[in-house]
């Protein structure tokens, strides 16, 4: 089983800035994935936004939502200070 999202940034260009449970940040972009009906919600920037971690995974209000396996396999990894999830 892959790690599950502890922590979450969005970010405006549909990015998300991730920590997972074995301690790793990683990034993922959520871009390619904003042409399929089931997250034509998250188009909208100021929506996309509100992005929390739920159930080790990103979940927004409307229940949209990403396997967490695909958050993790498909994120490359942070080196250096990229990693900072400072608000």
């Amino acid at each position: 089983m892959n790690p599950r999202v502890v922590n979450v940034t969005c970010h405006n260009d549909y990015t998300l800035s991730l920590v997972f449970s074995n301690g790793e940040t990683r990034h993922f972009d959520a871009s390619s994935y904003l042409d399929y009906p089931a997250f034509h919600l998250l188009r909208n920037a100021p929506y996309f936004l509100q992005g929390k971690v739920a159930h080790g995974t990103v979940a927004w209000p409307n229940e949209e939502d990403f396997c967490p396996d695909t958050l993790y396999l498909e994120s490359k990894p942070v080196v250096g200070n990229e990693g900072s999830l400072a608000a």
